[in-house]
């Protein structure tokens, strides 16, 4: 995410305010982004058979993703990307990991990122989550989990307050409210002098609220050294999950984006994944 380094920009500029939108967290690639090569997800996993999949929305945008069906999986993980996610990107890193456990796999890009059209906002964003669930749950009834790193955790959590069917819910690097997360990531000698402000749009985003609805299995994952997410605010998030169906890991000397890669997660994540 650029916001630390954009708040750090603007206090030593003397800025009194700032307002923090939708754009300092929705990056959504520009018109003259380059295409990205896709990237042959079949030569990647040839255990599994890949499917190219659709999702039109009522606005016009087109969600385009991938389904991996392996012989024998019973449950589909659905996973939502970062900020930055894009599937033809990031698919030769994230995709082995996810594949690792036996599940089949689905991911998508976000409207607006990679092989998606439309512009994205925190609105229809969480529209389009619930699409996209609601699309592969046709293609394996019952049998979907949700899984969010960062960005994406806050669509897994949405999706599961949303949709009780879901087998169980993994959030990533997972934040408390948009608030909580702009006062983590101002340092304190810019809040002498810089006040934030949040959106309207933006203050409704609350974690925290959204797994007090949910008693399905959850696992939550944060990394030891993730500058970005302090480990105490995703313990805040896994503490506001009900009943006792929950696990907790720290991945010792992870740093945000490298919690699923880390060694000693695999054996949980694919624990967890199994017995759902």
């Amino acid at each position: 995410m650029r916001f630390p380094a954009l708040l750090l920009a603007i206090g030593l500029a003397g800025c009194g305010t700032m307002q923090i939108e939708e754009k300092n967290f929705i990056h959504p690639d520009g018109k003259d982004a380059p295409a990205l090569a896709r990237v042959d997800v079949a030569a990647l996993l040839p255990a599994y058979s890949v499917t190219g999949e659709t999702v039109a929305t009522p606005d016009g945008a087109t969600l385009r993703g991938v389904y991996l069906a392996r012989a024998g999986a019973a449950i589909t993980v659905l996973y939502f990307g970062g900020n930055a996610f894009h599937l033809d990107q990031h698919a030769r890193d994230v995709l082995p990991l996810l594949a690792a456990c036996g599940s089949n796999v689905a991911v998508f890009d976000y409207r607006g990122y990679g092989r998606s059209s439309g512009v994205p906002t925190v609105e229809n964003m969480r529209a389009d989550a619930l699409r996209v669930f609601d699309h592969v749950n046709a293609i394996n009834p019952g049998k979907v989990a949700v899984h969010g790193q960062s960005l994406g955790s806050f669509m897994a959590a949405y999706v599961a307050s949303q949709r009780p069917l879901a087998r169980g819910m993994v959030l990533e690097a997972t934040a408390t409210t948009v608030q909580e997360w702009t006062d983590a990531n101002v340092p304190w000698y810019l809040k002498l002098f810089l006040k934030v402000d949040v959106a309207d749009t933006l203050r409704g985003v609350d974690n925290q609220a959204l797994v007090r609805t949910w008693d399905g299995p959850s696992l939550v994952l944060s990394g030891e050294k993730d500058q970005l997410i302090p480990v105490a605010m995703s313990r805040k998030v896994y503490d506001a999950i009900p009943g006792e169906n929950k696990q907790w890991h720290v991945a010792r000397g992870a740093s945000h984006n490298g919690i699923l890669a880390h060694p000693d997660v695999s054996p949980v994540y694919c624990d967890f994944v199994r017995k759902l």
